[in-house]
């Protein structure tokens, strides 16, 4: 049981909260003004403290900027007649929780208090992490030592605790759901659901009924009441990847959420309350997207309260070496073989200039791994030179050598029977058809990785999905 103090000027609205919070087994204490919250506070410090915003001798800014600067341990949520950005930023910075927009709902009261953490806590939580990190250079999921990643670790510890909304922005590859994951596994929603929904990957169609959900019979194929991402989320996390792919109407649905915490299934008239906190994500440059019509002006401020942004892995130095011997080790627990990198290996590593960023790194490790020759993992399997990647290289080589014809091994295929002695090699003709040559490359793949497709998949740089779909149509 604890304490808490309501600072509510209007006599119903405190009665109200008052009743609520004592239900949830706390003892309460009522104030309607600064003065006597003042003396209050300084009798007793609550466990916890519901603040209104205005007050008749003042703003409940400056009670929550004073225990800002004392660093009491207080848990306190502000009560505002309007949610703003403005509101949102001045809160975080000095340490709120979260806030209720009157009319206060007591349902989503009853959830705010369940996941509340005391800040002494949490701040022992990413003191933990802080010093893991500079033992191991991990930060729960996320690895690096380098600057540019110390910078993203102090922004996550700083709002996680928070419960303002979240806009990551980075190249493809980057991390952005680990980003995501540990704004969420390090703030109060951690006991409820973290759901994440890639807007680029859903049906147009079909968008608006996974984030909302649906009625039965609210179109063709609708045979049952589907519960959305919103619904299933409740009370947790909403990981929106790749949002300014979500289509303009639906944006404009995602706004009002937002704005009310209210949504309607499709189909439906019935309006349903929703308490997530929304973590958005996107690989573009989010204002270019806004001026090229693709995203709406209005969505982006509001989900740019709290902007990360994501250093692409050729700007983190020393952090490729690490991950990638993370990787290695990822691979020797899951196969219980020991497998190295060769020097010349891990220069490679460094020099290259990985355009697909960790997910890049992730899939070469895997592929020189699946290749490696007695226990070491060597550089022949591993992407070509900083200042050339895939189709740059054979470019780089045909220009700088006089032509196709003088391409190194293996970007072309050899003419002629295979040589003996070679394994891992195939051989086509010159004249093959692309499908039949694609057709012998996976096949040969699949059947050196000993059928094994995720291995397979990862030495040919493709999904699972697809290698099962390319070795369905082989019938192999």
């Amino acid at each position: 049981m604890g304490r808490a103090l309501i600072i509510e000027d209007d006599e119903d609205v405190a009665r109200m909260l008052a009743a609520l919070v004592a239900r949830e087994g706390h003892r309460v204490a009522i104030c309607g003004t600064l003065a006597e919250a003042r003396r209050s506070l300084a009798a007793s410090p609550p466990d916890l403290m519901l603040l209104d915003v205005h007050l008749p001798d003042g703003s409940g800014f400056e009670l929550l900027e004073a225990a800002h600067a004392t660093a009491q341990d207080i848990e306190v949520v502000l009560i505002t007649g309007q949610a703003s950005l403005e509101t949102s930023i001045r809160a975080l910075r000095l340490g709120a929780a979260d806030y209720l927009v009157k009319p206060v709902q007591p349902e989503h009261l009853r959830h705010l208090m369940s996941r509340l953490t005391r800040p002494s806590r949490l701040r022992a939580e990413v003191a933990e992490l802080t010093e893991t990190w500079r033992e191991t250079g991990r930060f729960g999921a996320l690895i690096g030592r380098s600057e540019p990643m110390q910078s993203v670790y102090l922004q996550i510890a700083r709002v996680a605790g928070s419960a303002v909304t979240v806009f990551i922005q980075g190249e493809s590859g980057t991390g952005k759901e680990l980003v995501a994951r540990a704004v969420h596994d390090l703030g109060r929603r951690r006991e409820q659901p973290f759901l994440a929904v890639n807007c680029g990957a859903l049906s147009p169609h079909l968008i608006e009924s996974e984030i909302f959900g649906h009625e039965r019979g609210a179109f063709t194929g609708a045979e049952r009441q589907h519960r959305g991402f919103f619904e299933r989320a409740h009370g947790g996390t909403l990981f929106l990847d790749e949002v300014t792919e979500m289509p303009a109407e639906l944006q404009v649905k995602l706004l009002r959420v937002l704005e009310s915490g209210t949504f309607m299934r499709v189909g439906s008239t019935e309006l349903r309350q929703t308490d997530v906190r929304i973590i958005a994500a996107t690989n573009r440059d989010p204002h270019a997207a806004m001026r090229a019509g693709v995203l709406r002006e209005d969505l982006l401020y509001r989900l740019n309260v709290f902007p990360i942004m994501l250093p692409p892995l050729r700007e983190r130095g020393g952090d490729v070496e690490l991950l990638a011997l993370h990787f290695a080790q990822q691979m020797r627990v899951q196969e219980g073989l020991i497998r190295r990198f060769t020097p010349e290996a891990l220069r490679k590593l460094a020099a290259y200039h990985w355009p697909g960023n960790v997910r890049q790194l992730r899939n070469a490790v895997q592929r020189a791994w699946v290749m490696s020759v007695d226990g070491w993992m060597s550089d022949e399997w591993l992407p070509p030179n900083a200042a050339e990647s895939g189709a740059d290289a054979v470019a780089a080589a045909a220009a700088g050598a006089g032509g196709i014809d003088s391409l190194p091994a293996p970007l072309l295929p050899e003419a002629g029977p295979a040589e003996p002695g070679r394994p891992g090699w195939i051989s086509v003709p010159v004249g093959t058809s692309l499908a039949e040559i694609e057709r012998q490359a996976i096949v040969a793949t699949y059947l050196h990785c000993d059928r094994h497709k995720e291995r397979a998949a990862a030495v040919l740089g493709i999904s699972l999905k697809t290698l099962y779909n390319r070795l369905k149509a082989y019938s192999v």
